[in-house]
C-alpha cells in the first residue's frame, strides 16, 4: 500500500503532508495481520502510525465495542494521546469514541465503558489488570483488533512490564486475532522488546520497522555564576540561571528527578519570578485536578514553564515546548533522550536541551550524557525474567475473573515472553503459595484464597478475597503519604518525603 485511502489522504494533503515510509509500513503489516515494533524518533507521526492502521480498519468496517486497546505507562501520556488523536479523528469525519480509562478516570465513566466500550480505549498496564479481573471481561474483549503498548521499552523488563506481559498473554487467550504493536523512540534491543511483544515469545513473530533518523539534538551545559558545590543533588544554585533561560524561551519544561526536588525548585523559580510568568508544578503526588489543570494550561498555550517529574517524561506531545531543562545528572542516556524530545516536537527539527548539574560530580556525568547522545549510544540491560510475585498477584486475579485449569494457565502464563522459560514446578510453587500460603503460612486462615474442585478447577474463596486483589492490584509500591492542604482550603495533593 503506497498511499493511503480516503478520507486519510485527503487529511495528510490538507496539511501539506505526506505519509512518512514508517507510517506506511505500518499500515502495510497490519493489512497482513503482523504484529509490530515501530522505533522512531520523537516528532516523526510515531503515534499516528501506531492507531492508523486501526481507523483504517473502523472506517472500513465500522465495528460497535472496543477495537484498540492502547496501553501508556503514563496516565498524562494516555489524556493527552487521546486529546491529540481526537482532533484528527473529527477532521476526517471518523464515526468512532475514543476514551481513557485510568485511576482518574471516576467510577460512573468507568461502569459506563464496561456496558458501552468505546472503539478505541487509552489506558495502563494497571486498569488493564483491573479489567480483565470481571467476568465479563471475556465478551468486553472479544473483538479486539489490536493492542498498541507506547513507550515499550519502559515497561518491558520492569515488574510492570511483567503484568503487562500477562495481561496480554490473558488477551491472546481472550482474542487471538488480536495484533500488537509497539512505539518507543530509544531501542538499546530490538529483539528482546520484538519477543516481549509477540503473542508466542519468539521475535521473529514481530515485523521490526524503523523510521529515518530525525534531526540532531543541541545539548548545552548550564553552570552557575558562583560556586559548584561538591554535593547536594537538589541544584537550587542555578535557579537564576535557570530562570533566565526561562525568560529567553517561548515555553520550557523543567525536568528534575524527584518530587522533593520539583517543589524546592519551583518555589525558588517563583521567588525569582519579579516578571509574573506563568509557572507550574507537575508530578504524581498532585491532586487529579491540580494535575489536569497544569495539562490542559500547557497544551493551550497559557504556561511559560512546567517544572515537572518523570510524570512528563514519556511522549508528551506539547508542539510549543521549544526548550527543556534537565536539573540534576539524567541518570540515563535513554532517559535523557525522551525528556529532550518533549522540546520541538518535530522530527525535521533539532531539540534544544539543557543540563544542569546540581553539585561538581554530576559535572562528569551531564558531560558523559552528552558523548553518548552524540554517539547514539543508548543504555539500558535487555528485559529479565519475569517476577515470581506478579506472577503470584496473576494467579489470584485470574482466579477472581473465574474458575481456571492449572494445566491451561500454564500454558497461557508461558506464551508471555518474561516467563516463557519459567518452570512448571516453580508455577506449582506460586499456585500452592497463593491457594493456602504454602509450607510457610498455610496454618493461617487468612492465607487460604483459593480452593479447587472435584474436576481440579480453581476458584477464588470469598468475594472477600476478591474485593482485597481489585483494591491492591499493581506492582507499584506504595509509599507513606500525607495529604497536603491549604489553611481554610482545598487539598493541595500529598508528600512523601
Amino acid at each position: 500500500m503506497g498511499t493511503l485511502p480516503e478520507p486519510f489522504a485527503g487529511w495528510f494533503a490538507g496539511r501539506g503532508w505526506a505519509p512518512r515510509p514508517h507510517q506506511t509500513a505500518m499500515v502495510r503489516a497490519a493489512a497482513g495481520g503482523e504484529s509490530a515494533l515501530l522505533v522512531a524518533p520523537t516528532g516523526g507521526g510515531k503515534t499516528l502510525a501506531g492507531f492508523l492502521p486501526s481507523l483504517i480498519g473502523l472506517h472500513s468496517k465500522p465495528v460497535e465495542g472496543l477495537h484498540t486497546l492502547y496501553i501508556s505507562p503514563l496516565k498524562a501520556l494516555a489524556v493527552d494521546i487521546a486529546r491529540n488523536l481526537t482532533a484528527p479523528v473529527a477532521e476526517m469525519g471518523l464515526n468512532l469514541r475514543i476514551e481513557t480509562r485510568t485511576g482518574d478516570t471516576p467510577q460512573n465513566r468507568r461502569a459506563r465503558q464496561r456496558e458501552a466500550p468505546p472503539q478505541i480505549l487509552l489506558t495502563t498496564p494497571e486498569s488493564l489488570a483491573l479489567l480483565l479481573t470481571n467476568e465479563d471481561a471475556p465478551t468486553l474483549f472479544a473483538g479486539l483488533g489490536a493492542v498498541v503498548v507506547d513507550e515499550v521499552h519502559a515497561l518491558a523488563g520492569t515488574k510492570r512490564g511483567d503484568q503487562l506481559a500477562l495481561g496480554m498473554a490473558r488477551l491472546a487467550s481472550l482474542a487471538p486475532q488480536a495484533r500488537r504493536v509497539g512505539l518507543s523512540a530509544t531501542v538499546a534491543h530490538p529483539d528482546p522488546l520484538r519477543a516481549y511483544l509477540s503473542p508466542t515469545g519468539k521475535p521473529a513473530d514481530v515485523r521490526l520497522v524503523l523510521g529515518e533518523g530525525g534531526a540532531e539534538p543541541v545539548l548545552d551545559l548550564l553552570l552557575p555564576d558562583g560556586r559548584l558545590p561538591w554535593g547536594g543533588h537538589m541544584g537550587i544554585a542555578s535557579m537564576p540561571e535557570v530562570y533566565r533561560r526561562i525568560k529567553e524561551a517561548g515555553v520550557t519544561i523543567v525536568f528534575v528527578n524527584t518530587r522533593a526536588q520539583s517543589e524546592l525548585c519551583f518555589q525558588a523559580l517563583w521567588r525569582l519570578n519579579d516578571d509574573n510568568m506563568p509557572i507550574a508544578l507537575h508530578h504524581g503526588s498532585l491532586t487529579v485536578e491540580q494535575r489536569r489543570k497544569v495539562e490542559a494550561a500547557m497544551a493551550a498555550g497559557k504556561l511559560r514553564a512546567v517544572v515537572a517529574t518523570a510524570s512528563l517524561d514519556l511522549g508528551i506531545d506539547w508542539g510549543a515546548v521549544d526548550q527543556v531543562v534537565q536539573v540534576g545528572a539524567p541518570k540515563g542516556v535513554s532517559r535523557l533522550l525522551q525528556r529532550i524530545g518533549r522540546a520541538n516536537h518535530r522530527m525535521d527539527e533539532p531539540s534544544r536541551a539543557v543540563l544542569v548539574p546540581a553539585n561538581r560530580f554530576e559535572v562528569i556525568e551531564c558531560t558523559a550524557a552528552r558523548q553518548a547522545v552524540a554517539a547514539h549510544e543508548l543504555d539500558g540491560d535487555p528485559p529479565r525474567p519475569g517476577g515470581l510475585d506478579v506472577l503470584c498477584q496473576h494467579i489470584l486475579a485470574c482466579a477472581v475473573a473465574g474458575p481456571f485449569l492449572p494445566d491451561e494457565l500454564f500454558e497461557e502464563v508461558t506464551r508471555a515472553a518474561p516467563y516463557a522459560g519459567l518452570a512448571r514446578r516453580d508455577f506449582d510453587d506460586a499456585l500452592r503459595f497463593v491457594e493456602d500460603g504454602g509450607y510457610a503460612l498455610r496454618a493461617y486462615e487468612r492465607f487460604r484464597r483459593l480452593f479447587r474442585d472435584a474436576d481440579g478447577r480453581v476458584h477464588v474463596r470469598n468475594k472477600n478475597v476478591a474485593r482485597q486483589l481489585r483494591m491492591n492490584l499493581g506492582t507499584i509500591v506504595e509509599t507513606p503519604l500525607l495529604k497536603v492542604r491549604l489553611r481554610g482550603g482545598p487539598v493541595l495533593g500529598e508528600v512523601e518525603e
